[in-house]
């Protein structure tokens, strides 16, 4: 009753607030896929050639503390669209194979909220919040059921690679084989959107969410020629093709007259990949850890209108606040009705400290065992176990590559974040679907490794 009651109450919202305030911004969220804190040009990396990424954060505030709501990618993604930890909201796993976990259509996505309040809605790029059986099939809730007017989506990768991939489905139908690269034909649909379809009388909410630079790995010569001699010249010129795909969207909200009023988000999902030449710039971990490199992540935003050029905060923040930070600048108020993790990461843009009531929290269900799950308060990140049992403790404004483990030198500290973040968890536990987790476990393919 209560899920009914809550989509009467945005059916009434829609039908109040067809013509959005004029002044409503429009909201962009680009995503990477795997790509490390230390990928670009932008964080540090003296090779990889990232020019948009300069141009965003040269236009807007960077953030140098930064973090993905979790350590692979399915997650992440519900987690930026709901304002809810992972496994709070159900998709608690990288959505493969066949199971029951998915994006259910009881959770609230800030572009279903912002659709009601007068919004146009547009996902182009990967989704990954459904499985492989469930995919474009109409007995699970795709896209549209999550508040997106329109879309252009993959399962999950660029099939069979980033060049020519044929996976994407638009609106449900098939679009079959294509030309280009990934990045290109993902930021082409976004602009097509942008300048052809959308409704111009009303603000909008864009995803972009790349593939690269996610295995299988393709990259236009034009790109990787740039790195001519390097040992990971395909993924360089990968991150740079990404960064090309998101300079043709800054492009086309220039040409559309909408970038002043426009918020754009830039981050990944999660920390990289070394096998493919990622890198997570000297952090401890990568992709699928709760250490930093697993999680730290970049994260730029621009709104030229409220962000002051060239700000840089350090101020630790995650992706979920994506969800309360969007619901805030368009005026509408946040589900009181479930658990919110997220908060308004405003004050951040000036480098203020945001208002959290609920710790920053990780847990990643496939990892090496000592660095499964994590919690940050202030300086503090304590870092355990998979069953909880076994803890580590870091200063990270101290020791941000966790180096130096003061779980037995400041035992107080540490019995006290580990009550907190047992608690924590025990209540994530008891009001997420904890059926589709507790009995299943990820299993390795042949040979031991990870089946993604």
């Amino acid at each position: 009753m209560r899920f009914n009651l809550l989509h009467l109450g945005l059916c009434l919202l829609g039908a109040a607030s067809l013509q959005a305030a004029p002044d409503q911004p429009n909201i962009v969220v680009i995503m990477a896929d795997d790509m490390g804190y230390g990928d670009s040009e932008t964080y540090g990396n003296d090779l990889i050639k990232t020019p948009n990424m300069n141009r965003l954060a040269k236009e807007g505030v960077k953030f140098t503390e930064f973090y993905s709501p979790a350590g692979v990618c399915s997650p992440s993604r519900s987690a930026i669209l709901t304002g809810r930890t992972p496994y709070r909201n159900g998709v608690w796993r990288h959505l493969s194979g066949n199971h029951d976990a998915h994006l259910r259509a009881s959770e609230i996505t800030y572009p279903k909220l912002l659709k009601a309040a007068g919004y146009d809605t547009c996902h182009v790029g990967k989704w990954h919040l459904l499985s492989k059986q469930q995919f474009n099939n109409p007995e699970f809730p795709q896209p549209g059921e999550h508040g997106y007017n329109y879309w252009m989506y993959t399962q999950n990768n660029a099939i069979k690679s980033h060049k020519n991939p044929n996976n994407f489905f638009r609106n449900g139908k098939e679009v079959g084989n294509t030309e280009g690269y990934s990045a290109q034909l993902v930021a082409g649909e976004a602009v097509h959107w942008l300048e052809d379809l959308r409704d111009k009388e009303k603000p909008f909410v864009l995803s972009v969410w790349f593939h690269e630079p996610h295995s299988p790995i393709a990259t236009d010569s034009r790109f990787q020629d740039l790195y001519k001699g390097q040992k990971n010249s395909k993924y360089m010129g990968n991150i740079t093709q990404m960064d090309n795909g998101i300079g043709m969207v800054l492009d086309a909200l220039d040409k559309e007259g909408v970038s002043e009023n426009t918020i754009v988000f830039f981050t990944s999902d999660n920390g990289p990949v070394p096998a493919y030449g990622g890198s997570s710039g000297g952090l401890r971990g990568n992709k699928r850890s709760g250490y930093e490199g697993g999680i730290r992540v970049p994260g730029i935003v621009r709104w030229p209108a409220k962000i002051k050029p060239g700000t840089e905060s350090n101020v630790p923040v995650i992706g979920t606040d994506i969800f309360a930070t969007a619901l805030e600048v368009a005026g509408v108020p946040v589900p009181a009705d479930r658990t919110i993790d997220a908060v308004s990461i405003l004050p951040a843009f000036e480098g203020k400290p945001v208002d959290r009531k609920i710790p920053l929290f990780w847990r990643t269900h496939v990892s090496t065992p000592q660095d499964r799950v994590a919690m940050r308060v202030g300086d503090w990140k304590i870092v355990g176990n998979e069953t909880l049992t076994e803890f580590q403790l870091f200063n990270i404004k101290e020791d941000r590559n966790e180096e130096n483990d003061l779980a037995k030198k400041m035992p107080e500290k540490t019995d006290e974040l580990k009550a907190q973040i047992i608690a924590l968890w025990e209540n994530i536990e008891e009001e997420g679907p904890s059926e589709w987790w507790k009995n299943e476990r990820q299993k390795p393919s042949k040979g031991g490794k990870l089946s993604y």
